[in-house]
């Protein structure tokens, strides 16, 4: 487990927390010195090498602040239009704190009117980087689709011939 101010974190996501801090967020009072922070702090790792239970970007995750509930987030790049509630953006403190953490870690972050609040990962329930490592693997093992309906297997059909009152659709006669 990494110590407390650690965090690992892939390469593309220490180049967005890069981009963040160069770009408008480098004057924010909140934001800048906590991203400055995580890339100071930082072990940037390959998204193959990322352990399972880092909260990378488009992570699931379940979260709590101090004693309170745990509380499941996808942290996200921003907020994302129509899932209110259920994402956590890094452009949010919260969500830049947690991002790089592993389960089980906390971090400390400051809050509005002074104080500071501790966040906790729980549990990671989803990583896209894991998700991709099983996918792969499973290509590697030779895994493949296996075919649930083979039209070549059914029946060869009924010729119109064999209907006695004559074919079963009557064509464009009919109309």
């Amino acid at each position: 487990m990494l110590d407390r101010e650690r965090c690992l974190l892939t390469t593309k996501d220490f180049t967005i927390l890069e981009v963040m801090l160069d770009r408008r967020l480098s004057t924010d009072p909140t934001m800048a010195p906590l991203i400055r922070r995580k890339l100071d702090t930082a072990v940037v790792v390959f998204r193959e090498d990322v352990p399972v239970n880092v909260v990378t970007l488009n992570s699931r995750v379940t979260y709590r602040v101090g004693d309170g509930e745990a509380e499941p987030r996808i942290i996200s790049h921003d907020e994302l239009r129509g899932l209110v509630g259920f994402t956590l953006p890094i452009t949010h403190p919260r969500g830049l704190a947690l991002l790089g953490l592993q389960e089980g870690q906390s971090i400390e972050i400051p809050v509005n009117g002074g104080g500071v609040e501790t966040l906790t990962v729980e549990k990671i329930l989803f990583q896209p980087e894991a998700a991709g490592r099983t996918m792969t693997e499973s290509r590697r093992a030779g895994r493949r689709l296996r075919l649930v309906y083979d039209a070549d297997a059914l029946p060869v059909a009924v010729s119109n011939a064999e209907f006695a009152d004559g074919p079963d659709d009557p064509g464009p006669a009919a109309a």
